[in-house]
Protein backbone atom coordinates (compact mmCIF):
# COMPACT_ATOMS: atom_id res chain seq x y z
CA UNK A 1 0.00 0.00 0.00
CA UNK A 2 1.38 3.36 -0.98
CA UNK A 3 1.27 6.22 1.07
CA UNK A 4 0.31 9.57 -0.52
CA UNK A 5 1.82 12.70 1.35
CA UNK A 6 -0.06 15.53 0.68
CA UNK A 7 2.15 18.83 0.38
CA UNK A 8 0.82 22.37 2.28
CA UNK A 9 0.98 25.56 0.62
CA UNK A 10 1.18 29.04 2.38
CA UNK A 11 -0.11 31.98 0.70
CA UNK A 12 1.28 35.43 2.01
CA UNK A 13 0.27 38.55 1.28
CA UNK A 14 2.37 41.06 0.08
CA UNK A 15 0.03 44.16 0.37
CA UNK A 16 -1.23 43.10 3.89
CA UNK A 17 2.29 42.92 4.99
CA UNK A 18 2.96 46.15 3.40
CA UNK A 19 -0.14 47.94 5.45
CA UNK A 20 1.20 46.82 8.19
CA UNK A 21 4.54 48.39 8.00
CA UNK A 22 3.12 51.66 7.02
CA UNK A 23 0.90 51.70 10.04
CA UNK A 24 3.30 50.94 12.60
CA UNK A 25 5.37 53.42 10.71
CA UNK A 26 2.95 56.38 10.90
CA UNK A 27 1.98 55.05 14.67
CA UNK A 28 5.45 55.86 15.58
CA UNK A 29 5.48 59.28 13.55
CA UNK A 30 2.22 60.20 15.54
CA UNK A 31 3.44 59.11 19.00
CA UNK A 32 6.81 61.27 18.42
CA UNK A 33 4.12 64.21 17.14
CA UNK A 34 1.97 64.18 20.29
CA UNK A 35 4.69 63.79 22.75
CA UNK A 36 6.40 66.85 20.82
CA UNK A 37 3.29 68.84 21.10
CA UNK A 38 2.37 67.79 24.53
CA UNK A 39 5.55 68.83 25.50
CA UNK A 40 5.62 72.15 23.79
CA UNK A 41 2.57 73.48 25.57
CA UNK A 42 2.54 76.41 28.02
CA UNK A 43 2.53 74.65 31.57
CA UNK A 44 -1.02 75.78 32.17
CA UNK A 45 -1.92 73.87 29.17
CA UNK A 46 0.21 70.41 29.86
CA UNK A 47 -1.17 67.26 31.11
CA UNK A 48 -0.37 66.71 34.13
CA UNK A 49 -1.19 64.10 37.03
CA UNK A 50 -0.90 65.61 41.06
CA UNK A 51 -0.80 62.41 41.80
CA UNK A 52 2.43 61.12 39.53
CA UNK A 53 3.86 65.12 40.59
CA UNK A 54 3.61 64.11 44.27
CA UNK A 55 5.14 60.80 44.26
CA UNK A 56 7.91 62.81 42.31
CA UNK A 57 8.47 65.18 44.69
CA UNK A 58 9.11 62.86 47.67
CA UNK A 59 12.11 61.42 46.14
CA UNK A 60 14.75 64.35 45.91
CA UNK A 61 17.98 64.00 44.85
CA UNK A 62 19.86 62.30 47.49
CA UNK A 63 16.85 59.54 47.19
CA UNK A 64 17.45 59.19 42.93
CA UNK A 65 21.35 59.24 43.33
CA UNK A 66 20.66 56.01 46.22
CA UNK A 67 18.80 54.29 44.03
CA UNK A 68 21.35 54.27 40.90
CA UNK A 69 24.05 53.52 43.73
CA UNK A 70 21.74 49.82 44.11
CA UNK A 71 22.98 49.04 40.23
CA UNK A 72 26.58 51.14 40.26
CA UNK A 73 28.01 51.96 43.89
CA UNK A 74 30.32 54.51 42.51
CA UNK A 75 27.23 56.54 42.10
CA UNK A 76 26.83 57.15 46.33
CA UNK A 77 30.47 58.17 46.52
CA UNK A 78 29.78 61.84 44.85
CA UNK A 79 27.10 61.97 48.36
CA UNK A 80 28.39 63.76 51.54
CA UNK A 81 29.26 61.92 53.98
CA UNK A 82 26.51 63.46 56.25
CA UNK A 83 23.69 62.16 53.68
CA UNK A 84 21.95 59.06 54.78
CA UNK A 85 19.59 56.56 52.78
CA UNK A 86 16.04 57.37 52.52
CA UNK A 87 13.78 55.21 54.18
CA UNK A 88 11.98 53.44 51.12
CA UNK A 89 9.22 51.50 52.79
CA UNK A 90 7.67 54.90 53.80
CA UNK A 91 8.13 56.46 50.71
CA UNK A 92 6.16 53.73 49.35
CA UNK A 93 3.97 54.00 52.01
CA UNK A 94 3.35 57.81 51.61
CA UNK A 95 2.65 56.69 47.75
CA UNK A 96 0.09 54.01 48.31
CA UNK A 97 -1.69 55.73 50.93
CA UNK A 98 -0.96 59.66 50.78
CA UNK A 99 -0.19 60.04 54.11
CA UNK A 100 3.21 60.82 55.53
CA UNK A 101 4.21 59.42 58.36
CA UNK A 102 6.00 62.40 59.70
CA UNK A 103 2.79 64.76 59.42
CA UNK A 104 0.03 64.25 60.94
CA UNK A 105 -1.63 66.67 58.90
CA UNK A 106 -1.66 64.14 56.17
CA UNK A 107 -4.24 61.94 58.07
CA UNK A 108 -6.34 64.19 59.67
CA UNK A 109 -6.58 66.71 56.48
CA UNK A 110 -9.39 65.33 54.50
CA UNK A 111 -11.55 64.38 57.74
CA UNK A 112 -11.20 67.92 59.94
CA UNK A 113 -13.55 70.77 57.99
CA UNK A 114 -11.21 74.01 57.50
CA UNK A 115 -8.20 72.13 57.61
CA UNK A 116 -7.22 72.75 54.86
CA UNK A 117 -5.58 76.17 55.25
CA UNK A 118 -2.80 74.18 57.22
CA UNK A 119 -1.88 72.44 53.75
CA UNK A 120 1.46 74.33 53.36
CA UNK A 121 5.08 72.55 53.24
CA UNK A 122 6.95 74.25 55.89
CA UNK A 123 10.43 74.82 54.14
CA UNK A 124 12.12 77.20 56.62
CA UNK A 125 11.19 77.91 60.17
CA UNK A 126 12.37 81.47 61.99
CA UNK A 127 11.90 81.85 65.31
CA UNK A 128 8.29 80.30 67.19
CA UNK A 129 6.96 79.08 63.76
CA UNK A 130 5.40 75.61 63.39
CA UNK A 131 2.60 74.28 62.08
CA UNK A 132 -0.08 75.61 64.03
CA UNK A 133 0.76 79.66 63.65
CA UNK A 134 0.62 79.32 59.38
CA UNK A 135 -0.10 81.96 57.39
CA UNK A 136 -4.03 82.52 57.82
CA UNK A 137 -5.88 83.83 54.68
CA UNK A 138 -8.93 85.40 55.20
CA UNK A 139 -10.84 85.23 52.31
CA UNK A 140 -14.16 87.13 52.51
CA UNK A 141 -16.97 87.58 50.50
CA UNK A 142 -17.18 90.64 48.00
CA UNK A 143 -19.94 92.17 50.20
CA UNK A 144 -17.67 92.10 53.56
CA UNK A 145 -15.06 93.18 51.16
CA UNK A 146 -16.77 96.28 50.08
CA UNK A 147 -18.60 97.48 53.49
CA UNK A 148 -17.51 100.89 53.89
CA UNK A 149 -15.22 101.42 56.97
CA UNK A 150 -13.95 104.49 58.28
CA UNK A 151 -9.99 104.90 58.27
CA UNK A 152 -8.00 107.05 61.09
CA UNK A 153 -5.13 108.40 60.21
CA UNK A 154 -3.60 109.24 63.04
CA UNK A 155 0.37 108.24 63.45
CA UNK A 156 -0.25 107.21 60.01
CA UNK A 157 2.77 108.72 58.17
CA UNK A 158 5.68 106.74 59.95
CA UNK A 159 8.27 107.32 62.62
CA UNK A 160 9.01 110.75 62.39
CA UNK A 161 12.34 110.35 63.88
CA UNK A 162 13.52 108.08 61.57
CA UNK A 163 12.03 109.73 58.14
CA UNK A 164 13.68 112.40 59.54
CA UNK A 165 17.31 111.17 59.55
CA UNK A 166 19.55 112.70 56.48
CA UNK A 167 19.90 110.15 53.52
CA UNK A 168 23.04 109.18 52.40
CA UNK A 169 23.34 108.65 48.10
CA UNK A 170 23.38 104.92 47.14
CA UNK A 171 27.16 103.83 46.18
CA UNK A 172 25.72 102.24 42.96
CA UNK A 173 22.46 102.64 41.33
CA UNK A 174 20.45 101.10 38.38
CA UNK A 175 20.11 104.71 36.89
CA UNK A 176 17.01 104.58 34.73
CA UNK A 177 16.68 100.70 34.63
CA UNK A 178 13.35 99.73 36.75
CA UNK A 179 14.86 96.39 38.62
CA UNK A 180 11.68 95.31 41.11
CA UNK A 181 8.47 95.20 40.41
CA UNK A 182 5.88 95.40 43.49
CA UNK A 183 1.84 95.26 43.58
CA UNK A 184 -1.07 94.28 45.77
CA UNK A 185 -2.89 90.75 44.48
CA UNK A 186 -5.36 91.50 47.81
CA UNK A 187 -4.48 95.31 47.38
CA UNK A 188 -7.21 96.13 50.37
CA UNK A 189 -5.85 93.89 53.01
CA UNK A 190 -5.74 96.47 55.92
CA UNK A 191 -4.49 96.71 59.54
CA UNK A 192 -6.75 97.67 62.80
CA UNK A 193 -4.86 100.21 64.23
CA UNK A 194 -5.68 102.63 61.72
CA UNK A 195 -9.67 101.49 60.90
CA UNK A 196 -12.18 101.73 62.86
CA UNK A 197 -13.92 98.42 62.73
CA UNK A 198 -14.99 95.62 64.82
CA UNK A 199 -11.31 94.17 65.51
CA UNK A 200 -12.49 90.94 66.53
CA UNK A 201 -13.21 89.36 62.95
CA UNK A 202 -9.69 89.33 60.45
CA UNK A 203 -12.50 90.08 57.88
CA UNK A 204 -12.97 93.29 58.88
CA UNK A 205 -9.80 94.64 57.76
CA UNK A 206 -10.09 95.99 54.37
CA UNK A 207 -10.02 99.24 53.59
CA UNK A 208 -9.57 100.67 49.52
CA UNK A 209 -7.57 103.36 50.84
CA UNK A 210 -5.54 102.34 54.09
CA UNK A 211 -4.05 99.03 52.73
CA UNK A 212 -1.10 96.89 51.59
CA UNK A 213 -0.69 99.70 49.01
CA UNK A 214 0.64 101.81 51.78
CA UNK A 215 3.53 99.68 52.60
CA UNK A 216 4.52 98.98 48.84
CA UNK A 217 5.05 102.54 48.76
CA UNK A 218 7.22 102.41 51.20
CA UNK A 219 9.49 99.25 50.39
CA UNK A 220 9.99 101.55 46.92
CA UNK A 221 11.27 104.07 48.02
CA UNK A 222 13.46 102.41 50.66
CA UNK A 223 14.70 100.54 47.55
CA UNK A 224 14.97 103.52 45.32
CA UNK A 225 17.31 104.93 48.12
CA UNK A 226 19.24 102.02 47.78
CA UNK A 227 19.79 102.89 44.07
CA UNK A 228 17.48 100.12 42.82
CA UNK A 229 14.55 101.25 40.59
CA UNK A 230 11.37 100.21 41.45
CA UNK A 231 7.81 100.48 40.15
CA UNK A 232 5.22 100.23 42.92
CA UNK A 233 1.89 99.54 41.07
CA UNK A 234 -1.44 100.35 43.44
CA UNK A 235 -4.16 98.64 41.18
CA UNK A 236 -7.25 98.37 42.77
CA UNK A 237 -7.51 94.76 41.98
CA UNK A 238 -11.03 94.69 43.85
CA UNK A 239 -12.09 96.65 40.86
CA UNK A 240 -11.23 94.40 38.26
CA UNK A 241 -12.65 91.35 40.20
CA UNK A 242 -16.24 93.64 40.31
CA UNK A 243 -15.65 94.55 36.25
CA UNK A 244 -14.97 90.93 35.50
CA UNK A 245 -17.67 89.50 37.77
CA UNK A 246 -14.79 87.44 39.46
CA UNK A 247 -15.18 86.14 43.01
CA UNK A 248 -12.06 86.92 45.63
CA UNK A 249 -10.53 83.96 45.15
CA UNK A 250 -9.42 84.57 41.44
CA UNK A 251 -7.69 88.07 42.75
CA UNK A 252 -4.57 85.86 41.46
CA UNK A 253 -6.18 85.74 38.05
CA UNK A 254 -7.27 89.57 38.59
CA UNK A 255 -3.34 90.75 38.85
CA UNK A 256 -2.05 88.28 36.33
CA UNK A 257 -2.92 90.79 33.67
CA UNK A 258 -1.73 93.61 35.41
CA UNK A 259 2.08 92.05 36.21
CA UNK A 260 2.36 90.09 32.61
CA UNK A 261 1.87 93.75 31.09
CA UNK A 262 4.19 94.96 33.20
CA UNK A 263 7.02 92.45 32.51
CA UNK A 264 6.10 92.69 29.24
CA UNK A 265 6.57 96.37 29.13
CA UNK A 266 9.88 96.71 31.15
CA UNK A 267 12.32 94.16 30.30
CA UNK A 268 14.78 95.38 33.26
CA UNK A 269 12.66 93.77 35.82
CA UNK A 270 14.26 91.61 37.71
CA UNK A 271 12.43 90.72 40.82
CA UNK A 272 8.26 90.98 41.45
CA UNK A 273 7.68 91.31 44.59
CA UNK A 274 3.10 90.55 45.61
CA UNK A 275 2.93 92.26 49.19
CA UNK A 276 -0.11 90.81 51.29
CA UNK A 277 -0.57 91.55 55.18
CA UNK A 278 -1.86 88.09 57.33
CA UNK A 279 -4.78 87.29 59.14
CA UNK A 280 -2.90 86.48 62.24
CA UNK A 281 -2.86 88.68 65.47
CA UNK A 282 0.31 90.70 66.75
CA UNK A 283 1.43 88.28 69.16
CA UNK A 284 2.47 85.84 66.18
CA UNK A 285 3.34 88.93 63.43
CA UNK A 286 5.48 91.06 65.65
CA UNK A 287 8.89 91.43 66.84
CA UNK A 288 11.19 93.53 69.27
CA UNK A 289 14.71 94.35 67.30
CA UNK A 290 17.16 96.60 69.47
CA UNK A 291 14.08 97.38 71.37
CA UNK A 292 11.95 98.72 68.55
CA UNK A 293 8.75 96.35 67.22
CA UNK A 294 8.44 95.35 63.89
CA UNK A 295 5.65 93.64 61.74
CA UNK A 296 6.95 90.39 60.90
CA UNK A 297 7.51 88.74 57.23
CA UNK A 298 6.24 85.49 55.65
CA UNK A 299 7.93 84.09 52.15
CA UNK A 300 5.46 82.13 50.37
CA UNK A 301 6.00 80.25 47.45
CA UNK A 302 3.51 78.77 44.62
CA UNK A 303 4.56 74.75 43.92
CA UNK A 304 2.71 74.34 41.16
CA UNK A 305 4.77 76.42 38.90
CA UNK A 306 7.60 76.00 36.81
CA UNK A 307 9.72 78.78 38.86
CA UNK A 308 8.83 77.38 41.84
CA UNK A 309 12.93 75.97 42.37
CA UNK A 310 14.30 79.35 41.80
CA UNK A 311 11.31 80.99 43.93
CA UNK A 312 12.13 78.73 46.63
CA UNK A 313 15.75 79.39 47.02
CA UNK A 314 15.41 83.47 46.74
CA UNK A 315 13.08 83.10 49.71
CA UNK A 316 15.21 81.27 51.73
CA UNK A 317 18.34 83.36 50.93
CA UNK A 318 16.35 86.40 51.59
CA UNK A 319 14.70 85.01 54.73
CA UNK A 320 18.77 84.15 56.23
CA UNK A 321 19.76 87.53 55.57
CA UNK A 322 16.72 88.98 57.43
CA UNK A 323 17.54 86.22 60.53
CA UNK A 324 21.16 87.80 59.92
CA UNK A 325 20.47 91.21 60.39
CA UNK A 326 17.48 91.77 61.74
CA UNK A 327 16.96 88.44 64.26
CA UNK A 328 13.45 86.95 64.34
CA UNK A 329 11.71 89.38 61.80
CA UNK A 330 10.98 86.30 58.76
CA UNK A 331 8.58 84.02 60.38
CA UNK A 332 10.07 81.65 57.56
CA UNK A 333 9.34 80.07 54.02
CA UNK A 334 6.72 78.03 53.59
CA UNK A 335 5.51 76.09 49.80
CA UNK A 336 1.69 75.98 49.07
CA UNK A 337 0.04 73.62 45.90
CA UNK A 338 -2.39 71.08 45.18
CA UNK A 339 -6.20 71.71 45.74
CA UNK A 340 -7.32 74.88 47.54
CA UNK A 341 -4.59 76.83 46.93
CA UNK A 342 -4.21 79.11 43.60
CA UNK A 343 -0.14 77.44 43.53
CA UNK A 344 1.24 79.58 41.15
CA UNK A 345 0.45 83.29 42.97
CA UNK A 346 2.12 84.43 39.26
CA UNK A 347 5.24 83.55 40.40
CA UNK A 348 5.93 81.19 37.08
CA UNK A 349 6.20 84.94 35.46
CA UNK A 350 9.38 84.95 36.93
CA UNK A 351 12.31 83.03 38.57
CA UNK A 352 12.87 85.90 41.11
CA UNK A 353 9.11 86.45 41.91
CA UNK A 354 7.88 85.88 46.00
CA UNK A 355 4.86 86.95 47.64
CA UNK A 356 5.89 88.18 51.13
CA UNK A 357 3.40 88.81 53.95
CA UNK A 358 3.99 91.72 55.83
CA UNK A 359 2.35 91.58 59.56
CA UNK A 360 -0.82 90.91 60.42
CA UNK A 361 -4.43 92.37 61.26
CA UNK A 362 -2.67 94.37 64.13
CA UNK A 363 0.25 95.75 63.19
CA UNK A 364 0.45 99.77 62.95
CA UNK A 365 2.33 101.71 60.15
CA UNK A 366 5.36 102.34 62.08
CA UNK A 367 6.26 98.73 62.44
CA UNK A 368 5.35 98.03 58.71
CA UNK A 369 7.73 100.86 57.47
CA UNK A 370 10.32 99.76 60.10
CA UNK A 371 9.69 96.07 58.37
CA UNK A 372 9.41 97.59 54.52
CA UNK A 373 13.33 99.30 55.40
CA UNK A 374 14.49 96.40 56.59
CA UNK A 375 13.70 93.98 53.48
CA UNK A 376 14.67 97.30 51.05
CA UNK A 377 17.73 96.58 53.13
CA UNK A 378 18.85 92.79 52.49
CA UNK A 379 17.17 92.88 49.29
CA UNK A 380 19.27 95.54 48.04
CA UNK A 381 22.24 93.45 49.56
CA UNK A 382 21.00 90.39 47.61
CA UNK A 383 20.77 92.02 44.32
CA UNK A 384 24.07 93.91 44.30
CA UNK A 385 26.06 90.86 45.49
CA UNK A 386 24.35 88.95 42.34
CA UNK A 387 25.06 91.42 40.03
CA UNK A 388 28.65 91.62 41.01
CA UNK A 389 28.75 87.20 40.80
CA UNK A 390 27.44 87.70 37.55
CA UNK A 391 29.90 90.73 36.37
CA UNK A 392 32.97 88.12 37.30
CA UNK A 393 31.12 85.35 35.44
CA UNK A 394 31.01 87.55 32.31
CA UNK A 395 34.60 88.73 32.80
CA UNK A 396 35.67 85.18 33.34
CA UNK A 397 34.01 84.10 29.83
Amino acid sequence: MKSRTQGMMVTVDGTSISKGVILLIFGIMMTFMLTAIMTSLKPEYRISSSSINNIATTLNGESLVYLLGYENHYFTQSLPESSKEPNYSALVFHAATNINPDDPRSLLGRELPGFSIFDSKLVVAGQGTNYSNLPIESSPPLEVLLEEREASIENIEGDSEEDNQPVTPPEMTTGDKKVVYIYHTHSRESYFPHLKADSSNANNAFHPEVNVTMVGKKLGEELEAKGLGTLVDTSDVTDILLKNKWQYGQSYNASRSVVASAVNNNRDLRYLIDIHRDAARKDVTTATINGKTYARTWFIVGGNNPNAAKNLKVAEDLHHLLEKKYPGLSRGVSEKSGAGTNGKFNQDLSGNAMLIEFGGVDNTMDELNRTAKAVADVLAEYYWEAERVNSSTTEKE
